[in-house]
């Protein structure tokens, strides 16, 4: 399975975009509200054009535990919303499926023409989450607000998120702005059985055998590659710590 990311260049974004447009409009109005929005592939699939015709903001359940979030509507995304559902059964669903239906449009089929569009292009790691982390990914470098990402997606922590739009965690952003609470509830799971110290003790033991290996004459340079950017990143993230107060 490949890995899935945003599309990060403006340019390469606008032919994904005018691609799906040539395809159906159906499926760019689709793309268009999930980069604009954040929301997931199956929950744009659920709307009705009343849902979300003319609305600011729309409150979905994401997750297993459906978890309700409001995800805001973009101003010139209204307007494309609006061009899209004139004169339609406010009823019917937004993004319909075959013609001769009224069903809304399967979540297997947008999939296949994501990647289909996508292999056209050359990009190899469309898929279906592909609109909200191009959408996650475009918020964090305009605004460097991980925080409010991480409580939108509903992930866990900072690091999740960071991971989930492909960046590097900025320490010194996530240290500063942990609450009294999160801080609190660090140091019990640091504490709880000795957690702290067993994964201080992995990294390094890690680390030893790395070291080790660094002089078998065996290793290809692919492995030399990747301890190189392990080092790059561990050197940066240490840094940043070091300089948090």
């Amino acid at each position: 399975m490949n890995w899935v990311a945003p599309i990060k260049d403006e340019e390469t974004l606008q032919r994904f975009k005018n691609a799906l447009r040539e395809v159906d409009d159906k499926y760019y109005i689709l793309f268009e509200i999930g980069v604009g929005t954040g929301m997931q592939l199956q929950e744009i699939l659920k709307f009705k054009n009343k849902d979300i015709r003319g609305k600011d903001q729309i409150e979905a359940c994401i997750g297993t535990k459906n978890v309700k979030r409001i995800f805001v509507i973009p101003e010139a995304l209204k307007q494309i919303i609006t061009d899209y559902t004139e004169g339609k059964d406010p009823d019917g669903y937004l993004i319909q499926g075959h013609s001769n239906t009224q069903a809304p449009l399967s979540r297997e089929q947008a999939y296949r023409v994501f990647k289909s569009v996508g292999r056209d292009m050359g990009l190899n790691s469309i898929g279906a989450q592909t609109m909200r982390k191009t959408f996650a990914w475009r918020y964090y470098r305009t605004t460097n607000d991980i925080y409010y990402l991480q409580n939108l997606l509903n992930h866990a922590s900072p690091s999740i998120t960071y991971r989930y739009i492909g960046e590097k965690p900025n320490v010194e952003v996530v240290l500063k702005k942990m609450t009294p609470e999160e801080n609190e509830r660090s140091r019990y799971l640091l504490y709880k059985d000795g957690a702290g110290k067993k994964r201080i003790r992995e990294i390094i033991d890690l680390f030893a055998m790395l070291e080790n290996e660094l002089d078998d004459p065996s290793n290809n340079d692919a492995f030399y590659g990747r301890v190189d950017c392990l080092l790059t990143e561990v050197e940066e993230l240490t840094r940043n710590f070091k300089e948090t107060k």
